[in-house]
């Protein structure tokens, strides 16, 4: 059992850990992670999230020959609940839900790929041949992107 004073310092120590929580600072801390894309894409495909109706490159990743370009510069920007999660899952997570997105609207407007696909946080680009950006706090997880619906032979 706890004595009155055990007990008044583990109140004290809640009060001091959810004010911290609640310090800007604190709740807005965010981890920037460059994140293989490709492993993400697969796992989805696997897991049935995307039907592999809809193909995604990377900028300077895309398929040679020619393609319709059906709408340039589409953004898809999500975040998820990161709380009690790891930054890794998190991130995973929330470029899954990106790409069923995209998939979505590829579909809609009959495109069969995504491309030139780059990170697009607060509208700034970032272009890398494997990766994506994604941005986990405290709190929320979150990531964007940027990409032409095109349409293949």
């Amino acid at each position: 059992s706890f004595t009155v004073k055990e007990m008044t310092m583990q109140v004290k120590a809640l009060i001091a850990a959810t004010l911290f929580c609640l310090l800007p600072s604190a709740g807005h801390a965010t981890n920037l992670m460059y994140m293989p894309f490709e492993t993400v894409l697969s796992d989805a495909l696997r897991a049935g999230r995307l039907d592999g109706s809809v193909k995604f490159y990377l900028v300077g990743n895309g398929p040679l020959g020619t393609q319709q370009l059906l709408r340039r510069g589409v953004v898809s920007d999500l975040s998820t609940n990161g709380f009690n999660k790891s930054d890794q899952f998190s991130c995973e997570w929330v470029l899954q839900s990106n790409l069923i997105k995209l998939q979505a609207e590829a579909k809609r407007v009959g495109a069969n790929a995504v491309t030139n696909i780059v990170s697009y946080y607060d509208q700034h680009v970032r272009k890398d041949l494997n990766t994506y950006e994604c941005r986990a706090g405290i709190f929320v997880t979150r990531v964007a992107l940027k990409g032409d619906l095109v349409r293949l032979p």
